[in-house]
């Protein structure tokens, strides 16, 4: 099975673990590990046992050297998504900054009006149904944010009893610290253990101040970076990017798969942050923009003509990062991955 089409596939409960190796003869091919145990890999004569010693212990995606060779350890979890409850002046900032942010959002408002303004905000897929109901078809997960946000609070007990439940990796419900407290004692009421309820995250926000509805969106949305970078150096293989590899009507035309496998310093993306290069010039996601991009991009075009991978150190640290009017300054290490 083509690796791309066996990580659609994934059990994403486990932990998933893609080595991919960075040099010498075996480049580009792959081993992957689901709760420990080899469940993919490209080459049978691969020593797999000194590579799968060398994971971290630390579950951080990164590059190391096994034997002379450079491999890349990449710890694998779900794609983030938002879901926000509520469509009202707090809701529309929050989903314009998911947007900013590269995170998928969901919005749901019983109202046809405040529904259609979450549209018209960017959201990626709008609900337009009771709460109750329209949390009833969203399962939750390991990457799901959920914040509640309804109109007067008048809904917010209903979408915590119907998310708490849910895999979930943030709930996050506005209110004052009585109206809240009233809401998860009557939860506990109904059956709800405590140690759930006091993993929600309310008052929503960290603490800054905020006063608007945009400064609340603000600070609602820094607390769900801080809560997703805890997780640090993990990565994902978005479905955007794995429908566009495996999709019918992209499936002959090829690609490459960009990935940045290490980073010193100052720099625009995180280690594993990855971009799609098609040669008929789609590219899907970004690995920071600007001179860099565009380089990386043409090396991409080269690699799919050639059918070859490339390990590519990018300096974002001379002269030239500055002339393009880069504040960053760090070092990066790009893997190009040709798939044909």
């Amino acid at each position: 099975m083509d690796f791309y089409e066996f990580l659609k596939q994934i059990d994403k409960n486990k932990e998933n673990i893609v080595i991919n190796i960075l040099s010498g003869h075996n480049m580009g091919e792959k081993i992957v590990l689901s709760d420990g145990e080899i469940v993919y890999k490209d080459n049978n004569d691969l020593n797999t046992e000194k590579i799968i010693s060398a994971v971290p212990a630390n579950k951080k995606s990164q590059s190391l050297t096994v034997d002379g060779e450079k491999i890349y350890v990449e710890f694998v979890r779900q794609s983030y998504n938002v879901v926000v409850c509520g469509g009202g002046h707090i809701s529309i900032p929050i989903i314009k900054i998911c947007k900013l942010l590269d995170l998928p959002v969901t919005a749901i408002d019983d109202r046809i009006t405040f529904a259609n303004n979450a549209a018209k905000a960017g959201a990626d897929k709008v609900i337009c149904k009771p709460f109750e109901q329209a949390l009833r078809d969203i399962e939750g997960s390991s990457g799901t944010f959920f914040v509640i946000v309804t109109r007067g609070h008048r809904y917010d007990q209903t979408c915590l009893e119907n998310i708490i439940q849910k895999e979930n990796a943030y709930i996050g419900m506005i209110g004052s610290k009585v109206r809240v407290a009233k809401v998860l004692d009557y939860l506990e009421s109904e059956g709800i253990s405590r140690e759930k309820l006091n993993e929600v995250y309310t008052p929503i926000g960290l603490k800054i101040g905020a006063e608007t509805p945009e400064e609340i969106a603000v600070a609602i949305m820094a607390q769900i970076i801080e809560v997703k970078n805890k997780e640090t150096g993990s990565s994902a293989y978005s479905d955007e990017l794995l429908n566009t590899v495996l999709m019918d009507e992209k499936r002959e035309v090829p690609k490459a798969m960009v990935t940045i496998v290490s980073r010193r310093g100052s720099a625009p993306r995180y280690v594993g942050t990855k971009m799609l290069v098609l040669k008929d010039g789609t590219m899907i996601g970004t690995i920071g923009g600007g001179c860099v991009e565009s380089s990386i991009r043409g090396d991409a075009l080269m690699c799919i003509d050639n059918k070859k991978h490339k390990l590519i150190s990018v300096d974002m640290t001379g002269r030239h990062a500055e002339e393009e009017g880069m504040v960053c300054g760090g070092i990066v290490e790009v893997f190009v991955e040709s798939i044909n």
